[in-house]
């Protein structure tokens, strides 16, 4: 078979360069996230917070949200100041690093909680309309309203910030309007809040005020539309963050000292009769949800515009990646969002579903702590923020966004991270090819320099399991060997297949080539190993000088399978080759190949036992490894032993059935009395049935014969039997132990 494959290379990164005209850190990064972050809890629910937890409960809920929020900034900051953000915000930065099934996954739940959004804030401005003017159509309002967010996010991003200014004057018009008022009645400041009996618990209070500091993320996807995402990131979130923190510290004061608690729980518009001019509070209120309305129906379909460019969306929908104009504005993906929005704000009722997006929201902000604390712990040279951040503090971030998902809402929490598994899994399964590289290859280096430096240099018995290394050449040639090798490992065990080429003019790209095509080729027959193509001038030179050099520290391969050799030419060769492995320590494991029986029906193995020292106790584990794989599943084992009369018969059978009580092995023991018979005779005749045999080989050098003699005989034993597998145990390790599991075991 030709290994020649043509292999797809991975799929070119879109890139689009945005207009020097981008826009700034105060224009798209500090506007939407503070508008996002005085959201109407500010307004609505805020005195319900003081009056349940009093100004000093307030004071640490907002410091503990904002310092959860701040670390989060940390890592988004160092991420940004590492490489260019382009459009998709949130799921371009996790998608990079943490590869493009990772930021798939948060990044669809991303996209439907923004598009979702939209309608969660049209609802609650339209609410708020229609109870200052009841004559109004509730749907109607949202629907129009949703119409025009969107409308104003069509003609251009730079349109919907400048739009955000009013409603920042607005914002910024109520504050001072609540400044400037005054109590509506004599009050005592409570620092813990209003009576048990009357108020909601510290924690409960604390879930929902959370919500409102993680607006960060509203500037973070417009990333796509900044001149310098490097820049304006990081300073626009901070400012967006300290803004935010000040008015959040300084309300509670207000409200603390002018009204008593109860009332402060029970009046939702309380900021209103307090105000110098209530009817500003109405106006701050609009202009906060409009404000997160539109930094929704921006963010939005840019994530998606990004998702649909890196192929993550199915390939019918790749057309949502298309953008417009000088400022690639994705008008389709916001055409499609709009009606996502409109049709939600039509269903009406959204609270069911409002805990589930706050879930993918904090997902989000767990994921890029970890995204930042994996790239700094693992130290890569390619990562070189200069915002650096300790890997630390984004795991305390991500923790952090961890627990607050379990405080705000558990059945939410494990809805969002069963949705977001299962389109991980998805996307894994579709095999995704990316243009860029990420952390997960350094992860496992990290994982495999450590489990490495654990090792230690000798072997226990009771961890042993075989690494084979599998002389296969050309691996169709040769299949059965590494059917065979794979079938001992299960998938546990580290199993290399190599090749020695002795063409003399082999170039490195070539080696290369070789290899990756190998590794497709197992790749398709599901079958898990690494591949190692070498050169030499003689093969089997080239055999001893791979297996010497081959492997890490102290994880090398511990057992080489290799097929028999009947040419005699080569004999002499082949047996040195077979006493340097034996003599590296390595166990050899040589199969002759019936090629007319194979491995028949998988059912029997017959294993000729000369004691659990030695060969025995490798083979009768190599026998239970193949037992219990999936192809030679419950497949019959018999131990068989010769000895000469029925007195030795009855001795040998109270051993092995004492030695098989101890090693817990699924085998039948059957003693044969040689009667006279030659054992080759009685080989022969017990053996012709089995799918597979196996047998010991003796040691080089401990026998008075010729090791190329001895087996030539070997061979002339074996003919016309079912496929044999020949084992020399090499190892210095005791496979007795390994069977006993720390039991001793005296053998008569």
């Amino acid at each position: 078979m030709d290994f020649n494959f043509k292999n797809k290379g991975p799929k070119k990164e879109h890139v689009i360069t945005p207009s020097p005209e981008g826009l700034g850190a105060f224009g798209g990064v500090f506007t939407p996230s503070i508008l996002t972050i005085l959201g109407v809890i500010m307004y609505l629910r805020f005195g319900w917070v003081v009056g349940n937890v009093g100004l000093i409960g307030t004071l640490l809920i907002v410091t503990i949200s904002t310092f959860i929020t701040f670390l989060t900034a940390l890592s988004i900051s160092a991420i940004a100041t590492d490489q260019r953000v382009r459009i998709g915000g949130a799921y371009y930065m996790i998608s990079r690093s943490l590869g493009i099934e990772s930021g798939g996954a948060i990044g669809i739940p991303l996209y439907i909680a923004l598009a979702l959004s939209v309608a969660l804030y049209t609802v609650g401005f339209a609410e708020s309309v229609v109870s200052v003017f009841p004559m109004l159509d509730f749907k109607m309002v949202g629907m129009i309203t949703t119409i025009l967010v969107a409308g104003l996010a069509l003609v251009s991003a730079k349109a919907a910030i400048r739009a955000q200014y009013f409603i920042m004057f607005g914002i910024g018009l109520s504050l001072l309007s609540l400044l400037f008022g005054s109590p509506i009645e004599q009050s005592n400041v409570e620092m813990w809040g209003a009576a048990d009996r009357h108020s909601e618990g510290f924690w409960i209070v604390f879930a929902v005020f959370f919500p409102a500091v993680t607006g960060i993320m509203a500037g973070v996807n417009m990333s796509g539309d900044l001149k310098d995402p490097s820049t304006a990131i990081p300073k626009g979130t901070f400012w967006a963050i300290g803004l935010g923190y000040l008015i959040y510290m300084g309300l509670p004061i207000l409200l603390a000292n002018r009204a008593d608690a109860l009332t402060l729980i029970e009046d939702p518009l309380i900021m209103r009769k307090m105000s110098y001019w209530g009817d500003a509070i109405l106006i701050g209120v609009w202009g906060a949800t409009l404000s997160s309305a539109m930094g929704s129906i921006l963010g939005a379909p840019r994530v998606l515009q990004a998702l649909a460019r890196d192929g993550v969306l199915p390939r019918w929908l790749r057309w949502l990646g298309r953008g417009d104009g000088n400022d690639d504005t994705p008008r389709l993906g916001t055409v499609v969002t709009l009606g996502i929005a409109l049709t939600a704000v039509w269903l009406g009722d959204l609270n069911i579903i409002a805990p589930i997006l706050t879930m993918f929201f904090l997902t989000t902000y767990g994921v890029l702590n970890i995204t930042a604390g994996i790239e700094n712990m693992l130290g890569s040279p390619s990562f070189r923020p200069k915002f650096k951040v300790h890997w630390s503090l984004s795991l305390l971030g991500a923790v952090g966004c961890v627990a607050v998902m379990f405080l705000i809402n558990t059945m939410a929490t494990i809805i969002a991270a069963v949705f977001v598994v299962i389109i991980f899994v998805w996307l894994e399964r579709r095999e995704m090819q990316s243009a860029w590289g990420d952390v997960r290859r350094g992860i496992w280096m990290a994982i495999t320099r450590a489990g490495l430096m654990h090792l230690g240099s000798s072997s226990e018995a009771k961890t042993w399991r075989p690494h084979p290394l599998v002389l296969s050449g050309a691996p169709t040639k040769r299949w059965h060997l590494i059917d065979l090798a794979s079938s001992i490992t299960h998938n546990r065990g580290i199993l290399t297949i190599a090749s020695v080429i002795t063409s003399e003019n082999i170039t490195i790209e070539r080696k290369q080539l070789l290899e990756e095509n190998i590794r497709n080729f197992l790749q398709k027959r599901s079958i898990q190993g690494l591949v190692r193509v070498s050169s030499g001038s003689d093969a089997f030179q080239g055999a001893k000088d791979l297996v010497e050099a081959y492997g890490l520290g102290s994880l090398v391969p511990n057992t080489i399978v290799l097929g028999d050799s009947g040419n005699e030419e080569i004999r002499d060769k082949y047996c040195d080759m077979i006493a340097s492995f034996h003599a590296q320590n390595r166990n050899v494991v040589a199969v002759h190949y019936n090629e007319d029986m194979e491995f028949g029906d998988r059912q029997r193995i017959d294993l000729w036992w000369g004691g659990l020292r030695g060969n025995g106790g490798l083979m009768m584990i190599l026998a239970y490894l193949l037992q219990s794989s999936r192809k030679w599943w419950d497949a019959e084992v018999n131990i068989k032993m010769v000895v000469d009369d029925q007195k030795g018969a009855a001795d040998a059978e109270r051993n092995l059935s004492q030695i098989m009580d101890k090693i817990r092995i699924d085998a039948k023991a059957e003693v044969l009395v040689s009667e006279g018979r030659t054992f080759n005779e009685i080989f022969h005749e017990s053996s012709k049935g089995a799918d597979l045999v196996f047998m010991g080989m003796a040691e080089p050098g401990k026998i008075s014969e010729d090791y190329v003699t001895y087996y030539e005989k070997l061979q002339n034993r074996l003919e016309n039997l079912p496929t044999t597998i020949m084992v020399l145990a090499g190892e210095e390790i005791s496979f007795g132990e390994v069977l006993m599991q720390q039991d001793t075991f005296q053998e008569d």
